[in-house]
């Protein structure tokens, strides 16, 4: 419940700010992409000054979440390796079972003391 409040807490007024900023930049600008041309390029884009706030503010989260999961590449590798380490030993463990259970006495007369 407290995650959430927190959520909307954040996520409405970020909308609200997202949407103001959008109504406030809607118009056009060129984006040149031919530096040796700038007067005639030959690729150019037309958007909403807005669509390219937007689309550096993606670039910037999924950049951002590359580079934190490419940092965090060494705890995954070692998580891999104690699962793998943690199956192997509970399928020893599994085995010594079963051969302690087929070692051990299944009927009770053998358990009784051989004087009684």
């Amino acid at each position: 419940m407290l995650r959430r409040i927190a959520w909307i807490l954040i996520a409405f007024p970020a909308a609200i700010v997202l949407v103001t900023l959008a109504i406030a930049n809607r118009h056009t600008v060129q984006l040149v992409l031919d530096p040796f041309r700038p007067d005639a390029p030959a690729l150019s884009l037309v958007l909403p000054l807005y669509a390219y706030l937007f689309a550096a503010l993606v670039a910037g989260v999924v950049l951002g979440g590359v580079a934190t999961w490419v940092t965090q590449r060494h705890w995954r590798r070692d998580a891999r390796v104690k699962t793998h380490e943690a199956r192997r030993w509970h399928a020893e463990a599994d085995r010594l079972t079963r051969e302690r259970d087929s070692d051990t006495p299944t009927s009770s007369k053998q358990l009784v003391p051989a004087g009684h």
